[in-house]
Formats: C-alpha cells, sequence, structure tokens
C-alpha cells in the first residue's frame, strides 16, 4: 500500500540472522521519527540488512568488532558490485552511531599517546577550572590558542617552557593579526598573558612573559556598521517565497532578526516554551546566561503562527527552527542563519560588503536612530549591557553630529 513500509522480503526474513538483525526494527522506526520519506527508509533498512548479511557470511563478525573500519570494508565491496549509492555512508555511519547510542555496541577505546603539549594542556585546562573558572566554550579557545602557539615554535621538539622568549610572542601575535580582525588579534593575546602567568606561577618559567605580550591597536568604536536602509530590508523580506515551506520558514527567520535585532545563536537556540502566545512576549537568551522578555510584533507573530502550524514537520525537538528535510533536527549553529540572510541577500540582488546575520540587527538599530530613538533605547531593544556599546550607532547619525560639531578655527561663520 502506498504511504507504508514494505515488508521484509525473503532474503531479509531468511534464517541466516546476523549480529545487527535485532537493532533493524528499532533503527527503522528510529528513522521514521526523523522524517525521512517511506522510500528512503525502505532503503536504508534494505542497506542494514545487507551490511548485517555480509558480516555473518563473510566475516563472521560480532557486535564488539562492529566499528568504523567494517562499514569502510563494506563499502569498497559495494562500490567494486557498483550498487552503492550516494546516502549509503551516511546511512551507515547514522546507524553506527545508533547502535553506540544504545549500548548495543560498545565505544571506541581511545588509546592515543599523550604529547608534551596534550600534557602540559592538561595542567593549564585544570588551571582555567580551578582558579579561572572559566566555561566549557573559553576553556577550548584557550586550548585551541596555546596548542597553535606552542607547536609554532617546538614544532617536533620537546615542550620547553623556559626556552620561550619576547621573540617567540611576537612572532606569534603578528601571525595572529594578518588577514584577521584587531579582535581576533586581542583575543590572542589575553589567552597568551593567562598562559604565561599560569607557567610562571607553577614555576614552569623563570619570568613572567606575560608583560612581553604586545598590545593590539583596536580603538573603541573605530568601525562604522554596516547597514541596510529601511527600503532594503523591505525588499529582502519581500523576496521570500511565501509559497514554499521553507521560504516561509525562512522568513520568520528573517523577520525575528530585522524587527528585534537577535543574534544569530538566540535564532537557532529558541524553543517553544520561548514562546509566550498569551502575553504575547518571546523570551531570548542572550550571551552570558541573559534572559530577556520581549514583545511580539504583529507581524512576527503572524510568521510565526503559519510556520509552526503549516510548514513545521514534527519532530522530537523542541527547537522553533529545523531542517525542512530529514533527519529534522535544530540548526547545528549561527553559520546556518548566516546562510539563510546571504541567501536573502541574492534574492534581493542586494550586495553589502558585510553579508552577516548581524547586518539586520545594525540595521534595526540604524533605522531606529533615525526615527528618533535614544542611544538608551536603542540598547534596550538591543540588550546592549553598556552603553558605550551602542554607542557606535552615533557614527550614522551624520546630521546629528554636524549639529554638535564646532566651527574650524579661522573658517567663515
Amino acid at each position: 500500500m502506498k504511504g507504508q513500509l514494505s515488508q521484509p522480503t525473503s532474503l531479509e526474513c531468511g534464517r541466516d540472522i546476523g549480529p545487527l538483525h535485532p537493532s533493524i526494527p528499532d533503527f527503522t522506526k528510529f528513522l521514521v521519527g526523523c522524517g525521512y520519506s517511506i522510500s528512503s527508509v525502505d532503503h536504508r533498512r534494505r542497506l542494514i540488512t545487507a551490511l548485517d548479511q555480509w558480516l555473518l557470511i563473510k566475516h563472521h563478525v560480532d557486535l564488539k568488532t562492529f566499528d568504523e573500519s567494517r562499514i569502510e570494508q563494506f563499502l569498497r565491496e559495494r562500490r567494486k558490485q557498483r550498487s552503492a549509492q550516494f546516502a549509503d555512508p551516511p546511512t551507515l555511519r547514522c546507524f553506527l552511531k545508533y547502535v553506540r547510542d544504545t549500548k548495543l555496541v560498545p565505544l571506541p577505546s581511545i588509546k592515543r599517546a599523550k604529547t608534551p603539549v596534550d600534557l602540559l594542556q592538561a595542567r593549564f585546562k585544570e588551571y582555567l577550572i580551578d582558579e579561572r573558572g572559566l566555561k566549557q566554550k573559553t576553556q577550548d579557545q584557550y586550548l585551541q590558542v596555546t596548542r597553535k602557539f606552542l607547536l609554532g615554535c617546538f614544532k617536533d621538539r620537546s615542550i620547553l617552557p623556559q626556552e620561550l622568549g619576547q621573540r617567540d610572542v611576537a612572532q606569534f601575535v603578528l601571525s595572529q593579526v594578518r588577514g584577521t580582525s584587531p579582535v581576533t588579534g586581542q583575543r590572542a593575546t589575553t589567552v597568551l598573558r593567562s598562559f604565561f602567568r599560569f607557567l610562571y606561577h607553577r614555576g614552569e618559567v623563570r619570568r613572567d612573559l606575560a608583560a612581553c605580550v604586545p598590545a593590539v591597536a583596536h580603538w573603541s568604536l573605530s568601525p562604522v556598521p554596516k547597514y541596510l536602509t529601511t527600503e532594503q530590508v523591505e525588499l529582502l523580506l519581500q523576496k521570500c517565497d511565501q509559497d514554499d515551506a521553507t521560504g516561509q520558514r525562512d522568513y520568520a527567520i528573517l523577520l525575528l532578526l530585522a524587527r528585534l535585532g537577535l543574534r544569530a545563536g538566540e535564532v537557532v537556540n529558541m524553543v517553544l516554551d520561548d514562546i509566550d502566545w498569551e502575553a504575547g512576549e518571546l523570551t531570548v537568551k542572550g550571551k552570558g546566561s541573559r534572559r530577556d522578555r520581549l514583545p511580539i510584533p504583529e507581524d512576527i507573530g503572524n510568521a510565526l503562527v503559519r510556520y509552526l502550524q503549516k510548514v513545521r514537520p514534527q519532530c522530537a525537538t523542541r527547537r522553533v527552527f529545523i531542517r525542512m528535510y530529514a533527519p529534522h533536527r535544530g540548526f547545528t549553529g549561527p553559520s546556518s542563519i548566516t546562510v539563510i540572510v546571504q541567501q536573502a541577500l541574492d534574492r534581493a540582488g542586494l550586495k553589502p560588503a558585510h553579508r552577516g546575520a548581524h547586518l539586520l540587527r545594525h540595521s534595526l538599530a540604524t533605522r531606529m536612530l533615525g526615527g528618533g530613538a535614544s542611544l538608551a533605547e536603542i540598547g534596550k531593544i538591543l540588550r546592549h549591557e553598556l552603553i558605550k556599546t551602542t554607542a557606535i550607532y552615533a557614527k550614522v547619525d551624520l546630521p546629528g553630529l554636524r549639529a554638535l560639531a564646532q566651527p574650524w578655527p579661522g573658517a567663515e561663520a
């Protein structure tokens, strides 16, 4: 019957049952729950069944030895037989993760010899946790910078912190600044200063090299915000295809960026419980575990209702915005929102210098400023903690700045 899974074939119901056979029905249900079509689920079930028979007949493999290497062997044979399909590798990787998550297959034992860099970074990580109290994401950033610094200084040699000097520090900072933003360079210097203080206090070096880390010039409020005009923002929104499911989802996302000035990460992490329909408010989880409640404008509310009722596929995740194609799950990160903005810019034929999701946040602030809003009011909408963060938008109010400017000495009044 159309719309139903096909029954297992005689080959699938044969006597020889491989080690994976008990997991296939549950994995099939898992695929259905992820939103795959009936035909896609059928193909994936047959693929796992073929793998099960291959493991039993040719290799007599049990679950304890089922891993990535077995999958790669199986795929190589299918390629030789010209029976491999594009979806086979990701399907088999997904199945391996599924049986590992359900404890049917043991996790791989990682036996990696720890290098001198690993050992030193392990001690540095303990320092970041116990004495600095940094969050996991910040720890990862610190360890990434220090690993790059240490490998650049010592390459394949043993790590000898006492050999580090001012020249090593200066060369690394310069390498971080070239081709990147000053902010990236500043972050690297912050990490190095923390790392050198750690080395000094632990007795790894005789002198504190933190004082040798050069400063990266980046004057406060130096850049001018990039933004779109009101007409360009409206054009961007109008070009969303409202007859297409993906277009309706993207339209709701773009409205949140353009009308409320949400950050890309805030859109990604939004869950259904954040929407209070009775109060007409949206809870936004921002930077530093901050939570703010914002009113839902009428056009955003209508777009969200239309998306949630008619477009959003049924799935287990509580994320508001999810992938339209199986597996149905939330976006992996803010970069997914950036891609949606870039596609919208292309549809509208707009070519601004900055093409990130933050462009619409800047555009909202600039439009509010042009409409007479104060910096304090803009900062409240954008949820800035410090007024100096909002002060950068004063640069785009040229008429206001001209009114405040004093005549040049010697010029005509």
